[in-house]
């Protein structure tokens, strides 16, 4: 069989072994060293399992992955989204739709620290969506203003799949977290002005809730200002050149600990939770990226990112035309995947397409990120939607689905002004 041909049946083993539950990661890893082995031979397929997993688990740079994700476990089991939703509803909960307003602020701060979307949508389902519902919140517009704001674990920095796509396509990890920022505050800030023009359309759709003293107010705040000030010195220290993202992860984890020890909100409990959380989804995320390279070895070997990139570069639809072309395939594959699993499959063969038509591989990791988590919230099958549902219990999917309309509709009008103006997402690494 030609290369081209053994490609194909290895892709269409790949989705018949997820399509049977097999996990991401050890579905690639068995394609990637199966495939590899008929192409090449067997030992060296099983020579490149071994260097492959021990190169990846104690390379330096893959450290910022767990790092950042105990920094997250750490803030979560210390009750910060509670405080982070309290604080930002006394500034805006009076206004109508302020706690929808609140709620998207929150997931930012909450995402903003703890890299992950799915974690942001669980949390606040729990925090936002109660308060919302007792004051009067239809069911669709609370589940769909918790679905939009989980999104923005994946933009704002720390993210873990910002993290992997540049370990995978080699780029500066600190600069593609500093890219994250402007679009990531884009990102919010259109979801709150999203929840005012409903609000605006419809007086009587969104109630107002009771305004908060300044004596309220600046008890909320107090309650954050540790983490912001954290969550600055991690940020600031990796723009300033004081920290590499590696280290910036391990001063993130420890000041997360010292700051939850210190305020009473980690006991040794929590702790343990903490860390064994932590060890879990690390371990799931370098199962997924150890598959993805041996995956690799049997793309590289197979020439499909060469085949692919001649394949849409003569298309004739100009750069923009295939780029386009691309976007829609990550919309269709978010809506059955996880965002990391996606990245990692599919950056590989993508990626040298991007370079040759010439766009920035750093405004490129914002843009593919961004679509990814649009597919995450996307009809039929968008995975923050289940994770909602699974947490709230008793509500529809087509009701969740219908108070995500308008914030899919602001995400793709966000996709078009971040293509048209690529200097939002590289003003500030080019500062760096």
């Amino acid at each position: 069989m030609s290369s081209e041909t053994v490609a194909i049946l290895g892709f269409v083993a790949l989705f018949s072994l997820m399509l049977m539950r097999v996990p991401v990661g050890m579905a690639m890893g068995l394609v990637g060293v199966g495939g590899f082995a008929y192409l090449v031979n067997g030992d060296a397929a099983l020579k490149i399992i071994g260097h492959t997993s021990m190169r990846t688990v104690t390379d330096y740079t893959f450290g910022v992955i767990p790092m950042f994700l105990l920094m997250g476990a750490f803030v979560t089991n210390s009750g910060m989204s509670k405080e982070l939703f309290r604080a930002a509803n006394t500034f805006l909960g009076h206004r109508r739709g302020g706690l929808g307003i609140a709620t998207i602020a929150a997931c930012g701060g909450f995402a903003a620290i703890s890299g992950s979307s799915v974690a942001t949508a669980a949390t606040f389902s729990t925090v936002a969506y109660p308060e919302m519902r007792r004051y009067g919140y239809p069911e669709s517009f609370a589940a769909g203003v918790i679905a939009a704001g989980g999104t923005l674990g994946a933009m704002l920095p720390p993210s873990t799949v910002l993290a992997v796509y540049g370990i995978i396509t080699e780029q500066d990890i600190g600069k593609l977290f500093i890219a994250g920022v402007l679009p990531g505050i884009l990102a919010a800030s259109m979801y709150m002005i999203t929840v005012a023009i409903i609000g605006w359309a419809r007086p009587g759709y969104l109630p107002a809730g009771p305004r908060s003293t300044w004596r309220e107010r600046l008890t909320g705040l107090r309650d954050i200002w540790a983490m912001l000030l954290l969550f600055f010195f991690v940020i600031g220290g990796m723009y300033g050149g004081l920290f590499t993202p590696t280290e910036a992860g391990g001063v993130g984890a420890g000041g997360a600990l010292i700051v939850g020890v210190l305020r009473g909100r980690l006991g040794f409990e929590e702790i343990r939770r903490s860390l064994l959380q932590a060890t879990r989804t690390a371990a799931a995320v370098f199962t997924v990226l150890i598959g993805a390279l041996l995956f690799g070895y049997f793309l590289t070997v197979t020439q499909t990112p060469q085949n692919v990139t001649a394949f849409l570069t003569g298309l004739g639809i100009g750069s923009y035309g295939v780029l386009a072309l691309i976007m829609v395939m990550y919309i269709v594959l978010g809506c059955l995947m996880d965002a990391l699993a996606m990245v990692i499959l599919t950056v590989p063969i993508i990626f040298p397409v991007i370079k040759e038509l010439g766009f920035d591989p750093i405004w490129f990791g914002i843009i593919i990120v961004m679509t990814v988590e649009l597919g995450l919230i996307h009809p039929p099958v968008g995975m923050i939607v289940f994770v909602i549902k699974s947490v709230i219990g008793d509500i529809n999917f087509s009701t969740i689905f219908y108070g995500v309309i308008p914030f899919i509709l602001t995400d793709l009008l966000r996709l078009v002004i971040l293509i048209t103006f690529p200097i939002i997402a590289l003003w500030l690494p080019s500062h760096m």
